[in-house]
């Protein structure tokens, strides 16, 4: 069962889904989600916090979203650039179908969307796995002032993760040189979400093709 906090933030993304953001109302988000508005305001604060939290929770789905298509690609037996091209597929879905996504990935808000969606706050270094990791974790009690990572946080959780899952496939090279490879074909796919290539298809091609040839140069 949901806790209030989940049914708050499915209750205020269905809201932004029915409307602009400027026209949900508290007590509207509330009421959908069985609570009291006294809950709402204990758990985040203001509207500006609950927004906040909202496109955390959303950012939050959508790296999870990258680190199982790249497990899910990799476990099947997929080369670095199908593994990325996997990573790429699920980006450019998430960006259609979540517009906080979009907004987190590129910074561009629309008016329907609230401000709070591209603040960002900086990312924590996880001490064991030497990742970037979010300052929330699912489940977690996020504090009103949370605010979701920035495109430039994005890109360095995305590349991480990236690095993570491809970098025991090649031994010989450098970290660094896979993580540059890796960052580079995070930002083709950004490019690609900002301006549609003819499809998904043709847009992971390309950052396939862009990986398997920078890591077989081994720069």
């Amino acid at each position: 069962m949901p806790t209030a906090r989940e049914s708050l933030l499915d209750a205020a993304l269905a809201a932004l889904g029915a409307r602009p953001w400027a026209a949900v109302r508290m007590v509207d988000v509330a009421v959908s989600a069985g609570v009291s508005r006294q809950t709402l305001y204990n758990e985040f604060s203001s509207k500006e916090g609950l927004a906040r939290a909202l496109a955390r929770r959303e950012a939050d789905v959508f790296l999870a979203g990258v680190e199982n298509a790249l497990a899910e690609a990799e476990r099947h037996g997929a080369d670095a650039g199908d593994c990325f091209a996997a990573a790429t597929a699920w980006t450019l879905h998430s960006a259609r179908r979540s517009p906080l996504v979009r907004a987190t990935l590129t910074g561009c808000r629309s008016d329907r969307l609230p401000a709070a969606v591209v603040a960002g706050i900086p990312v924590q270094r996880s001490p064991h796995s030497g990742r970037t990791a979010s300052a929330h974790t699912p489940g977690a009690r996020t504090p009103a002032a949370a605010a979701p990572p920035s495109p430039t946080e994005l890109v360095t959780e995305i590349r991480d993760r990236a690095v993570g899952a491809l970098e025991h496939g090649y031994p010989k090279l450098d970290l660094a040189d896979i993580g540059w490879a890796c960052e580079v074909a995070v930002r083709l796919t950004l490019a690609h979400v900002v301006a549609p290539s003819a499809s998904d298809e043709d847009a992971c091609r390309q950052v396939a093709r862009l990986v398997r040839g920078l890591l077989a140069r081994g720069w």
